[in-house]
């Protein structure tokens, strides 16, 4: 594999930065309300806050005339969080006026924004161009001009149109494309993509790399690149997986699941194992007297991850599979693009540390932000973590 980064973690963590400070923004501007804080003071009950992905999927199709539910998964090319969003209270979901059966299905119903949908509405709409606009400041008008180009290079060779955002991770954590059947073909060289979205243009890349990688049999590249990457044989603390991950507790936990259940890794109290025909150990007071005498390892509430017998191999397969894709695209779109589109996104990465990478200049949370009142991120997630929860991209 190409020294580095791999291409897929570069993609993720500008991807992730631009996020996050996108969803800043839209927490200080939209009335709102969050499980720990509660709602915006003076505005009532506000909607629960949610994250970017949830406009690109859903509020960004819903006009003032609603929009069927059956035609949402085809104009977004992905799934959204329907129960979630109308439970969350960004829109009504309610059959026809028009439709005169007595008992239509639910997908011939129609969904409306609410009155604070529509006004999350007015305030993701500028935030794209905003954000964008605070990257070409900070980063150069020319660096985030020619990663467009080169994101756009990446896109324009697509056989079908992909989403604008990541989709909501299934089954497995995967991340699932559109379906080819009906779905139109992805634009080509006579669009310059000038009129896509940063973000729209890297969640683009980013999926499809997914679903190249992905189309191996193997683990999904949300929990190869998140948990997989940190865990070995000996074990790691679970709280501490978040933290060395950039990932949140109920994401690891899921991701943990999924790697229990098919036997690579395994979750034990630390220190659960002596060595085998060890004898017990004398008490402390014997060992006072009994020269190089250690008091026996004790089994602490702490709980450890590690890598079975079965997983070891598992992360040079991660690795391999990376190589692989890499070296496809090196070959289907040109060394020299995939060359410069690493290079664009390594200058924004820099090291990928809190105190390092450049991408955490603009991630400092508003002080009454939700963020401001957990720990500060060490890292970026090595893949967006975007699950049913509100589409956060740290699963959060």
């Amino acid at each position: 594999m190409p020294a580095g980064l791999p291409l897929s973690t570069l993609l993720s963590q500008v991807l992730v930065a631009f996020t996050i400070e996108f969803d800043n923004e839209f927490e200080r501007q939209m009335p709102h309300r969050t499980t720990n804080q509660g709602s915006t003071p003076g505005v009532g009950q506000g909607p629960w806050l949610v994250s970017m992905v949830m406009w690109s999927n859903c509020m960004r199709f819903v006009g003032e005339a609603g929009v069927g539910v059956a035609e949402l998964e085809g104009l977004a090319r992905t799934k959204t969080n329907l129960n979630g969003m109308e439970r969350w209270g960004y829109i009504d979901v309610a059959p026809d006026p028009a439709d005169t059966r007595p008992k239509p299905p639910q997908s011939a119903w129609v969904i409306r924004a609410t009155a604070m949908g529509r006004k999350a509405q007015q305030v993701w709409g500028p935030l794209f161009s905003a954000i964008e606009a605070r990257w070409q400041a900070r980063f150069g008008d020319r660096e985030i001009d020619e990663l467009r180009k080169l994101l756009w290079a990446v896109v324009s060779k697509a056989d079908v149109e992909l989403p604008d955002c990541l989709p909501i991770l299934g089954y497995g954590l995967y991340s699932k494309g559109p379906d080819r059947k009906g779905r139109a073909p992805a634009a080509r060289a006579e669009s310059t993509g000038s009129g896509l979205p940063l973000m729209a243009l890297l969640s683009r890349v980013l999926l499809a790399f997914a679903i190249e990688f992905e189309s191996e049999p193997g683990l999904s590249l949300a929990i190869c690149a998140n948990v997989l990457r940190i865990l070995d044989a000996k074990g790691v603390r679970v709280r501490d997986l978040p933290l060395l991950s950039g990932v949140s507790k109920e994401a690891i936990s899921m991701a943990m699941g999924i790697l229990q259940k098919s036997g690579v890794a395994v979750v034990e109290p630390e220190l659960a194992h002596q060595p085998p025909g060890r004898r017990k150990m004398p008490d402390l007071a014997d060992c006072q007297s009994a020269a190089g005498c250690q008091p026996a390892p004790q089994i602490t509430r702490a709980k450890v991850a590690r890598l079975t017998v079965k997983g070891l191999e598992a992360p040079q397969a991660y690795r391999r599979r990376l190589g692989i894709v890499e070296d496809r695209w090196q070959a289907r779109l040109g060394k020299e693009t995939v060359r410069e589109l690493r290079e664009s996104l390594e200058r924004l990465v820099g090291e990928p540390t809190a105190d390092r990478s450049p991408l955490f200049r603009g991630l400092e949370p508003y002080p009454d932000g939700w963020r401001a009142s957990v720990p500060k991120p060490h890292t970026l997630p090595h893949y967006p973590m975007v699950l049913h929860r509100g589409g956060f991209p740290d699963g959060s």
